[in-house]
């Protein structure tokens, strides 16, 4: 792919106005495409406030320190909304269009099947829905080798996650010229298959509906629960990935406290899938035996273990909560 190539959001929502932020921080020029009709008072009112949104986007990381006051206007002026009548020009213009109309599939797919046939064959077009399969949506573009899904996670311009997921159909070539643009401008893509809740959102949706009803049951207030989220949930898996801390711990420590949950809590969502016992059974145990989920093989533990120690030290200091030792 060319060096910041032309990026096109199709559709002026909260979606298409964080991904252009992402683009023109990046360097990149970007029309957000208001595929609505709307007479000119109403596209100049969204206009103006989808500007001035990105304009105080950029403020407010400004204020993070991740960029200079000065600075500010130039990035702006990367970002341009356009009308629906000019959409045909934005679109065939751009090298990738990223959709974000609303999530209701046949809306998605009229969408996608006019901005296919406005773009021409060229342009990548990928589909940025949290909840609807790519081959669900495919069908209606014009060379759906070149579509896919780019789930990204709010805000799309701080997290760095963006979930790729290619279709039947999408050519393994598209996959990695959008994942080359992604990590260009700073982000982390990682490709998954076509399957409900792509990967944060189905763990995440387990994860928030468990905390729920533990607040239901009465086991911890929400706000202690929220802190044990915070605190030791979210403070391991920020340096440790779920795979990587099976294996850090064992996934034999896995397996019996899941059969001890099952047993004590009368319910199989605590049940250890097949995969853990048979990994179990071939002696995968993880860094103990040198392979688990990842592979240890010539591993020098001791210096893994020490980054992953000095990773939980920094976190310790973003929370303000090292102390020095009493002496």
């Amino acid at each position: 792919m060319s060096a910041r190539p032309l990026i096109a959001c199709l559709g002026a929502g909260r979606m298409g106005r964080g991904i252009a932020v992402a683009f023109a921080y990046a360097g990149h020029e970007v029309a957000i495409v208001d595929f609505k009709p709307r007479d000119t008072d109403k596209f100049r009112a969204l206009e103006v406030e989808a500007i001035a949104e990105v304009r105080k986007t950029f403020a407010s990381m400004a204020r993070f320190g991740l960029l200079k006051d000065s600075d500010i206007e130039t990035l702006v002026s990367r970002v341009r909304v356009v009308p629906e009548a000019d959409a045909g020009a934005a679109l065939s213009g751009s090298a990738i269009i990223f959709e974000g109309v609303p999530e209701v599939l046949d809306q998605k797919r009229e969408a996608l099947a006019r901005a296919s046939q406005l773009a021409g064959p060229e342009p990548i077009i990928a589909s940025t829905t949290s909840t609807i399969l790519v081959d669900d949506l495919s069908s209606a573009i014009e060379k759906p080798e070149r579509f896919l899904n780019a789930h990204w996670l709010n805000p799309a311009y701080l997290v760095p996650l963006v979930e790729v997921s290619p279709g039947a159909k999408t050519d393994p070539a598209i996959t990695a010229k959008v994942k080359e643009l992604l990590e260009g401008i700073g982000k982390v893509p990682v490709v998954c298959a076509a399957s409900p809740g792509y990967i944060v959102p189905r763990i995440q949706a387990l994860a928030m509906n468990e905390a729920a009803r533990m607040v239901e049951e009465g086991v911890a207030s929400p706000e202690d629960l929220d802190k044990a989220i915070k605190y030791g949930f979210g403070f391991r898996f920020a340096v440790l990935g779920l795979l990587e801390f099976i294996d850090w711990g064992g996934g034999d420590i896995l397996y019996y406290a899941s059969k001890y949950m099952t047993g004590a809590l009368n319910n199989d969502r605590y049940a250890a899938p097949e995969i853990i016992g048979r990994n179990m059974a071939e002696g995968k145990i993880g860094l103990r035996t040198g392979e688990g989920f990842l592979n240890y093989e010539g591993l020098d533990v001791d210096a893994y273990r020490e980054g992953r120690l000095s990773a939980f030290v920094d976190l310790l200091k973003h929370f303000q909560l090292q102390k020095p030792p009493v002496l």
